[in-house]
């Protein structure tokens, strides 16, 4: 990892090569970014690197793993964040976790299909969204969650409103980064996007198609970005480490995108902050303003030169929207 990148994830100081390195190291060795213990350095803040509690689940058909940030100087208010397909929960809010302010506790864990979430024979299969979300479920009662705020990206922003939908008691304020199905397109484009999507899976699926299944797959979900950039290069790297399971998780949505009623689960969320990069569809925006001009409990926030890969592109500007809209929500 590059000087820079480190210099981006804690955003408010300048860390030296030496400094870059150690703290790589750490990572390394299985260390995470917790939320928000800060020590003012001058008139910056530095945010300290410490373990989170790291265990698994183990289910009948799936053994979820999670991580649960803590930190006792933070409000007590409890945050669940939903990973994106392909890309487990600890990079992808790796940049945003040292940001956050106003929970005390934050759980994290890995969804079906991706980062160390398995099935218990450890091979890939495939699976539905309703079974994403029991699993979720499950691993709430466990931890004894009764309250919570919800934050979700792409498959994990779908995953999330349903699991508002089943559990709207539960769930306080909600954050949508680009969720999927929530895209407003014609038939035809409907059609030839969902084809586009299914094709890559299939080519995820076969090893000796794995680079061509990636490029598909980011042109149906980015097809904006800056290609042949090094963050195109470390997004291909993330991408690659579990591609059978990345098409598993394509085909979920594919699927329920088929058989859900989107105007009903729409209508089942409730103070929501939706964020939508200025490079991605922008019918995904649109889609977002006509909802929020029809009711007063979403907000639309579009996230100026970023695409589908909001979370790791502008880490402290999304950070810093959900601090201030759970500051100015009235619970």
């Amino acid at each position: 990892m590059a000087h820079e990148d480190w210099q981006d994830t804690f955003g408010q100081i300048t860390l030296t090569a030496e400094d870059a390195e150690a703290a790589e190291e750490k990572q390394k060795k299985n260390f995470a970014f917790l939320c928000v213990l800060r020590v003012l350095c001058g008139e910056k803040t530095l945010y300290v690197i410490e373990p989170a509690l790291k265990a698994t689940l183990a289910l009948p058909t799936q053994e979820v793993y999670y991580r649960l940030y803590r930190c006792d100087n933070a409000p007590p208010r409890r945050l669940l964040l939903l990973h994106g397909g392909g890309v487990g929960g600890a990079i992808t809010w790796g940049g945003i976790l040292p940001h956050l302010t106003r929970w005390n506790e934050i759980l994290v864990p890995d969804l079906r299909g991706t980062g160390k979430t398995r099935y218990p024979d450890h091979h890939e299969h495939g699976f539905s969204v309703e079974e994403v979300v029991a699993d979720l479920a499950a691993l709430l009662d466990h931890l004894g969650w009764a309250q919570f705020d919800l934050g979700g990206y792409s498959y994990g922003g779908l995953i999330a409103m349903l699991l508002k939908a089943t559990r709207p008691a539960a769930v306080g304020k909600t954050y949508l980064l680009e969720p999927a199905l929530l895209v407003k397109m014609n038939d035809e484009e409907s059609i030839l996007s969902h084809e586009r999507i299914l094709h890559a899976a299939k080519r995820l699926h076969n090893p000796e198609n794995r680079d061509e299944g990636l490029e598909l797959f980011l042109d149906a979900v980015a097809p904006n970005r800056s290609r042949g950039s090094r963050n195109e290069e470390v997004m291909r790297q993330r991408l690659s480490h579990r591609p059978a399971g990345l098409a598993c998780a394509i085909e979920c949505v594919s699927h329920a995108a088929k058989h859900f009623d989107r105007a009903a689960l729409i209508a089942s969320q409730a103070r929501v902050s939706s964020f939508i990069g200025s490079r991605s569809h922008p019918a995904m925006y649109q889609l977002c303003e006509e909802i929020a001009a029809g009711r007063n409990d979403w907000a639309c926030h579009l996230i100026q030169g970023a695409d589908h890969a909001l979370p790791f592109q502008k880490p402290e500007i999304i950070a810093e929207l959900m601090n201030t809209n759970l500051s100015r929500s009235k619970t």
